[in-house]
């Protein structure tokens, strides 16, 4: 169920939550949209449209019904009542694929901080039955501890524990950019949103089994690996750098995820370079540049130099192929150097690297404004 209320990247087809849905183990049986001008304060899409989710759900056979947008812990109650189903968003579904994700001890630490989170904030009215609950002796005696409270009580607990212990992990990752710091180590971390092939990427450059796959976030724990980068044309390199594969970025990405993964999303923020990589072959990659970007302020990475990346050529037509595989990008109104490769069938991945090479050996001079050169674009 997707709510058009006039924002900018309205996802009519809800392709991006079918994905999210599959990716997380279930199976999209029937997709609804609606144009509001606001939220309905009860139900989110208003009793009408909850009556016709409720009609389609039942021809359907669906057993959950999943928004595209988040709801308040009353309008998803509400809801649940008025259709019978259980009733999830989008929040929820990719906190539920991260919890799937996650292999490390940091990752599902943070992971589990998220979850933590987003359940502190659905306790209201869920215990409604027991808020009656007196103690004491006789029945004068003053409320007790009714169920709800005991529940935020550890909850609470729990998110102060893993708290603490993210500190820790965030103490130790600290230690290790120090290190690298003395080391005089130029560190480069990939970013990019979800499913642009950073991790093929990654692996494609430094011989690394990373696990990679066409489907979203495969990758939540950061890898860093040693990249040795060759002397090129009059270019004395021959060092290496540490390369980083992170956690990629999504449309309403989470606030509390943004927040749990402070400690691993600090490696983009502290890197000598960005590698933004950005699937070319989609067609709504303005939008995802645009999100990462948005993120990249967010977490205290905007003014960190970026090397635009763009993936996946061998997945566009002909009639679409880059016209020279290096030339400049404009990104919030100044010239990025941007390159298209193929990290699948290895094109591009050489000039590449020289690219990085020459990064890593001085901090670059301002880039001159170029014009950008146009994709081919397909005929009508």
């Amino acid at each position: 169920m997707g709510v058009d209320l006039g924002l900018p990247h309205f996802d009519a087809e809800l392709a991006e939550l079918g994905e999210l849905a599959r990716t997380a183990g279930l199976e999209p049986v029937g997709r609804i949209t609606a144009k509001r001008r606001a939220p309905d304060a009860a139900l989110f899409v208003g009793k009408g449209k909850a009556d016709e989710i409720k009609a389609l759900a039942d021809a359907l056979g669906a057993t959950e019904v999943l928004f595209d947008q988040a709801l308040s812990p009353g309008q998803q109650r509400n809801l649940e009542r008025h259709l019978g189903l259980a009733v999830n968003d989008r929040t929820l579904l990719i906190l539920e694929i991260f919890a799937q994700r996650a292999r490390s001890h940091e990752g599902k630490l943070q992971v589990e901080l998220a979850r933590l989170q987003y359940l502190s904030t659905r306790l209201v009215r869920r215990w409604s039955h027991l808020e009656r609950q007196r103690g004491g002796i006789g029945a004068r005696g003053g409320p007790g501890e009714t169920q709800i409270e005991l529940d935020r009580r550890m909850i609470g607990d729990a998110i102060k524990r893993t708290k603490d212990r993210l500190d820790k992990v965030k103490k130790q990752r600290t230690t290790q950019r120090r290190q690298r710091e003395r080391q005089n180590a130029y560190t480069i971390s990939l970013v990019g949103y979800t499913n642009a092939g950073k991790s093929t990427l990654f692996n494609a450059l430094v011989k690394a089994q990373a696990y990679a796959a066409d489907q979203l976030f495969a990758t939540l724990d950061t890898t860093t690996r040693r990249l040795y980068l060759d002397d090129v044309e009059g270019v004395q390199a021959g060092r290496s750098v540490s390369l980083s594969d992170t956690v990629g970025f999504i449309r309403d990405l989470p606030h509390g995820l943004i927040d749990a993964f402070q400690a691993t999303l600090q490696e983009a923020a502290d890197a000598d370079l960005l590698m933004h990589v950005v699937d070319a072959s989609n067609p709504h990659h303005p939008e995802q540049i645009d999100e990462v970007q948005r993120v990249l302020h967010e977490i205290g990475a905007a003014d960190v130099p970026q090397l635009l990346v763009f993936n996946k050529t061998d997945a566009l037509p002909a009639a679409q192929q880059p016209l020279q595989r290096a030339d400049w990008f404009e990104l919030e109104g100044r010239q990025v150097r941007r390159l298209f490769v193929s990290s699948r069938t290895g094109e591009g991945l050489e000039a590449l690297r020289q690219e990085l090479a020459q990064r890593s050996q001085a901090p670059a001079a301002p880039a001159a404004l170029h014009p950008s050169p146009e994709l081919h674009e397909a005929p009508a």
